[in-house]
């Protein structure tokens, strides 16, 4: 760990960052109670309820952190390099978090729209109209006159 000036981080090493990060999935499965599905199975119309999976965010890690007593997002950027043994750490809480999402989304536990565009996932098409202008020139003989009272000539 590097030598430091000033006042001491309030974590004190990246093991100590992944254990707050255990806690917070952790405190995502107590959390999970408070968001119930109710389904009515059999042929008696049982009523079940299923506690739903609450998918990981940064925003959840930063505020479990704060509620815990310090805040986070300082070490996610680095501020002046002071962080620089929180960054594999970091990465690793990121890349987890992101994979949590991407996997509930495509599996249908999470919004697939909302999963997409949380990851910048999102299909991006491009529509391109232009106007091109096409210069015709053609050359016609004399016109055929025809007039209605006589039939027309076959040349």
């Amino acid at each position: 760990m590097t030598a430091t000036k000033g006042r001491p981080k309030a974590i004190e090493s990246p093991e100590v960052m992944w254990q707050h990060f255990i806690g917070y999935k952790l405190s995502l499965v107590a959390l999970s109670n408070n968001w119930k599905k109710f389904q009515y199975v059999g042929k008696d119309g049982e009523r079940v309820e299923d506690a739903l999976k609450v998918p990981m965010t940064m925003d959840g890690f930063e505020r479990y952190c704060y509620d815990v007593g310090f805040t986070v997002e300082h070490y996610f950027r680095n501020d002046k390099g002071s962080y620089e043994d929180f960054c594999s750490i970091c990465s690793r809480i990121k890349k987890e978090i992101r994979e949590d999402q991407i996997i509930g989304g495509m599996l249908g536990f999470y919004n697939p729209s909302i999963t997409q565009r949380l990851n910048n996932l999102t299909e991006k098409t491009e529509n391109k109209n232009e106007n091109i202008n096409i210069e015709v020139k053609a050359k016609f003989g004399s016109p055929a006159v025809h007039t209605p009272s006589e039939p027309a000539k076959d040349s």
